[in-house]
Formats: C-alpha cells, structure tokens, sequence
C-alpha cells in the first residue's frame, strides 16, 4: 500500500483505512444476515448503501496516499507496486 509522510502518519492513515474496511465488513455480515433472514428491503438496501459507502472512503483514501506521493516526487521512480500517475489516475476513475 502506499502511504506518504512520517511513519506516525503512515500508520494513521493505515489505521483509518482499515477502520473503514472493517466497518463495511460488518455491515456486509449484516447485509447477508438480513438476506439470509428474509429482512426488510428498506433494511437490506440501507445496509448495502452503508458498505458501498465505507468501501468508497476506503478506496479513496488509498488513492489519495498515491496521488501525493506523484505530487510530492512525479518525476521520481514509480513506487514498489509501480504505479505510475496515469496509473493513479485511471485507479481513481474506477471508483467513480
């Protein structure tokens, strides 16, 4: 994963990330429960949102971390998982 800055704020920003994914782990086990229970639409579709959403955040803040570190160093080495601007940028229109 990439992250930028100190490793303080590395960390923080994995430990946000995580967080995020965490939680929409959760919210797709309760997802799968309320199918599973013959739950509410309302329920299922609300939950849904509620992954859809953490999931979002999650991606955005892992694109984020490498569209600063191609502002910080665009010229420089392509990162160890070899992203390139471009590639950041076509990383980030997927999850729009």
């Amino acid at each position: 994963m990439i992250l930028t800055g100190t490793d303080t704020e590395r960390a923080a920003t994995q430990k946000k990330i995580l967080n995020r994914l965490r939680r929409a782990q959760g919210q797709l086990a309760a997802v799968v429960a309320a199918v599973e229970g013959g739950g509410s639409c309302r329920d299922v579709v609300t939950q849904l949102a509620a992954v859809t959403s953490a999931l979002d955040r999650a991606g955005f803040a892992i694109i984020s971390t490498a569209m600063r570190d191609c502002m910080v160093d665009p010229e420089g080495s392509a990162d160890a998982e070899g992203l390139t601007p471009d590639d950041v940028e076509k990383l980030f229109l997927s999850l729009a």
